[in-house]
């Protein structure tokens, strides 16, 4: 008689457990999306300021250097602002819009076919159309009953007799 009260204790806590997680992310479906997304926003701007303070660092270098040697400042204006010089040896590339946008794209590492969706969980990704959180809903609410109605604790008729 011990024995079975744990068993049906212990299949009333499995479904039950199975029933209200169902039903809690198919009700918290929307507030579950939004959180994934802010954690990938939060992670998009992590990078971006990490990569700010390397620019940051790069320019505190440059300003220093050109502190320190005037003559850098020249060569820099010359590069910056294009002028030519009519040196014989001096080769100056000429790069079109594309392939400048070709090359920053190669450099950042950015394929363009990121979607917010690709960093979501899979079960979360099927969970999107509302037939299935419906479907997901009705079968945490499914489990939840048959857990309370087949894993009730018994009641024991022998001391229900014995009161009458």
């Amino acid at each position: 008689m011990r024995g079975q009260k744990i068993i049906r204790l212990f299949l009333f806590v499995v479904f039950f457990s199975i029933g209200a997680t169902a039903l809690g992310g198919s009700i918290l479906f929307t507030d579950l999306l939004q959180y994934y997304n802010n954690k990938e926003l939060l992670k998009e701007k992590g990078e971006l300021s990490t990569q700010l303070k390397s620019l940051n660092a790069d320019y505190d270098v440059l300003l220093q250097q050109l502190k320190n040697d005037p003559n850098l400042l020249k060569r820099i204006a010359d590069v910056t602002l294009v002028k030519k010089d009519n040196d014989a040896n001096t080769i100056y590339p000429k790069a079109t819009a594309q392939q400048l946008k070709a090359a920053k794209t190669a450099l950042t590492g950015q394929t363009g076919d990121d979607t917010p969706d690709s960093t979501l969980p899979k079960w979360l990704t099927r969970c999107k159309e509302p037939r299935r959180r419906t479907t997901l809903f009705f079968a945490g609410v499914g489990l939840i009953l048959v857990s309370f109605i087949c894993f009730a604790p018994a009641r024991d008729t022998n001391q229900e007799k014995a009161r009458n």
